[in-house]
């Protein structure tokens, strides 16, 4: 069984913004010689998270206005985490309801996603670099 690791990083400009991570991990699944196995793509920051779904702004859009509905950025003040001096105790909560990490499955040598899936990174506290663990196992 082969095993291939590699990280990915990411410096979003926006405090809030998704990155198509598709290609990326394509190209990783190539670089493995995986032809069947897993790959798990997961963020390595408590602010930032990796989800599976469809390429489609106005999706994008809707996501950004429905978390920050359901964990508005400010008053930072109503969130006792930021008490610490941070501001970012809402980009924590988001990424708890978007999720840390996908896994797919590798068949052929390919991704095997259903119509319409991609895999994207979301950030929540951007403007730094961060990253997101690439893991294949397989044969």
């Amino acid at each position: 069984m082969k095993s291939f690791r590699k990280e990915l990083w990411f410096n979003i400009p926006a405090r809030m913004d998704f990155k198509n991570i598709t290609t990326d991990v394509v190209a990783c699944v190539r670089e493995s010689g995986v032809k069947e196995g897993l790959v798990l793509i997961n963020a390595m920051h408590i602010s930032a998270s990796v989800f599976i779904n469809d390429d489609e702004r106005g999706l994008h859009h809707d996501y950004k206005v429905w978390l920050e509905k359901l964990a508005p950025h400010e008053p930072v003040s109503g969130y006792r985490h930021n008490d610490t001096g941070e501001d970012n105790a809402d980009a924590h909560i988001k990424r708890q309801i978007m999720g840390r990490e996908v896994m797919v499955a590798i068949t052929e040598g390919k991704l095997d996603f259903g119509p319409w899936e991609q895999i994207f990174y979301g950030e929540f506290d951007g403007r730094r670099n961060k990253r997101v663990l690439v893991k294949i196992i397989g044969e």
